[in-house]
């Protein structure tokens, strides 16, 4: 039977997920498996890596069982995966120690420093971007001061895909889009040496994996890697890319302008330009095309609150209890928004001392107010995000909406209400491993441009701003920043206490 298939992976920081699609980007199977997140000491968020490997083992035959197809019929592979961290190797390919999430904030004592000097502005301007917690930058400069035998036993600096891909292949490599979170220069796309020194990294120019084109055939399935997944020997295995450039090619928003939302772990805003462009508000980092950078405005304070929310009153984790609390809020819609929620359970746009908080709550809400506050506080929160980029980027009046959020229509329309953008959800339940299997199309000669595969994209649904409720979140918006702003300070004084 002929290899006609693709499978894409998309390994995020608590749950990968792998997926078969046709060359047409139609998603015929989906597999996913969670990964144990620890948290040894305060600020540190963990995952064993041999756990990665095995829940992405268990995502890709998962994906085929659901898709009815053997390995045989994959003809590429893609993988994208959670920036930032680090999954360090050593000499012989094994891990150094537990892989480091993006959510790991251990490292805001190196912040503090980097701040008082000279790093943060020259670090803005060489790299594109200011370093937070979880860079791999502020990371290994925290080894190096903390644990340095971490530091001088890792061979390898990896991002999450790229461990994958290794234990797929055996090839060692990272693409322009992951390595630009740290050790690239904005403008060259390459490596600089410059932000080694800057960070006081020397020494770890050798540590850095080749860089290699996110669609360019990288290795192939091994038999150890097919054993493993049920994938052929021989299969070629593309470079791959960050999960939030795979989102874009995976909802086609591929062209300059064209605003591409996130709604899940994190709040992701992101465009693609032609020219760099730089900010403390947002990074900008390399797309996965030369000559191109994808302008990302982020925080970790997205739809992954309303898993929070479900935890803590004891929710189910299945589809009745979210359509519950998506019925509830649309219950509680009429009106003013009385309630203001920062969703900022991980992180802020405001700085690493901001914590969550309802606002306004009175003896009459319910909880159908309480969650209708937490999902407009998560939009108004993306909106943050958006009013920078619209400061210097001429952005489309529609954008493309994917993650926990795209699944809930009351939801979707919130962002369309509060972004005053025609919002747009596409086909497929995972447009990061859609887009981890168009760049393999691409690797293996399916398609000649990414113009070709965002033409494979089909909207499903479209939601257009209205009026009435446009005018509720911009009164809601303008309390929203106005109360951030007024907490700012005791947000510090709360944090300098010794509040965990």
């Amino acid at each position: 039977m002929a290899a006609d298939l693709l499978l894409g992976i998309d390994a995020g920081q608590t749950v990968t997920k792998a997926c078969v699609f046709d060359r047409e980007g139609r998603e015929l199977g989906r597999g996913s498996a969670r990964v144990q997140v620890s948290s040894p000491h305060p600020h540190w968020v963990e995952r064993d890596l041999e756990d990665v490997w095995q829940a992405t083992t268990a995502a890709i035959r998962a994906a085929l069982v659901a898709a009815t197809v053997p390995g045989s019929r994959i003809a590429a592979v893609g993988i994208v995966g959670h920036n930032d961290g680090l999954y360090l190797l050593d000499e012989a390919g094994l891990p150094v120690r537990a892989g480091v999430t993006a959510m790991d904030t251990r490292a805001h004592d190196v912040l503090e420093e980097w701040r008082a000097g000279p790093v943060w502005s020259r670090a803005l301007e060489l790299t594109g971007q200011v370093p937070y917690a979880g860079s791999p930058s502020a990371l290994l400069a925290w080894f190096a001061r903390h644990d340095p035998d971490v530091v001088e036993r890792t061979r390898w600096v990896l991002f999450c895909k790229d461990w994958l891909r290794y234990r797929l292949t055996g090839q060692v490599a990272t693409d322009p889009s992951e390595a630009s979170a740290a050790f690239t220069s904005v403008r060259t796309q390459d490596y600089a040496a410059e932000a080694l020194d800057l960070y006081g990294l020397p020494g770890l120019a050798d540590k850095l994996p080749p860089l290699v084109a996110s669609h360019a055939v990288a290795g192939e399935i091994t038999a150890v890697g097919a054993d493993a997944t049920g994938l052929l020997p021989g299969t070629p295995v593309v470079t791959g890319a960050h999960d939030v450039d795979g989102t874009a090619v995976g909802l086609g928003a591929v062209r300059p302008g064209l605003l591409s939302l996130v709604a899940g772990t994190f709040s992701i805003n992101q465009v693609v330009s032609t020219e760099v462009v730089v900010d403390e508000r947002w990074q900008a980092r390399s797309f996965v095309e030369p000559g191109r950078w994808l302008t990302m405005s982020t925080s970790p304070s997205s739809a992954t609150n309303l898993d929070w929310w479900r935890g803590v009153f004891g929710l189910a984790a299945d589809d009745d209890a979210y359509a519950v609390l998506e019925a509830e809020a649309a219950a509680a819609l009429g009106g003013p928004s009385q309630l203001i929620y920062h969703p900022f359970l991980y992180g802020s746009p405001y700085g690493e001392t901001a914590s969550a908080a309802f606002l306004g709550v009175r003896g009459w809400h319910g909880r159908g107010d309480l969650v209708r506050g937490l999902l407009e506080g998560v939009v108004l929160g993306h909106r943050v995000h958006v009013d920078a980029l619209r400061e210097r980027f001429a952005l489309e009046d529609v954008a493309r909406l994917s993650g926990g959020a795209a699944r809930s229509e009351v939801w979707s329309q919130m962002f369309a209400d509060a972004l005053d953008v025609e919002i747009e959800v596409a086909d497929g339940s995972e447009a990061g491993a859609r887009g981890g299997a168009l760049l393999a199309a691409l690797g293996v000669g399916w398609y000649d441009s990414l113009e070709q595969t965002a033409d494979t994209v089909r909207i499903i649904r479209r939601h257009q701003p209205a009026p009435k409720r446009r005018q509720v979140l911009d009164d809601a918006y303008a309390r929203f920043v106005a109360t951030a702003a007024a907490l700012r300070p005791l947000w510090e004084v709360h944090q300098s206490a010794g509040s965990a």
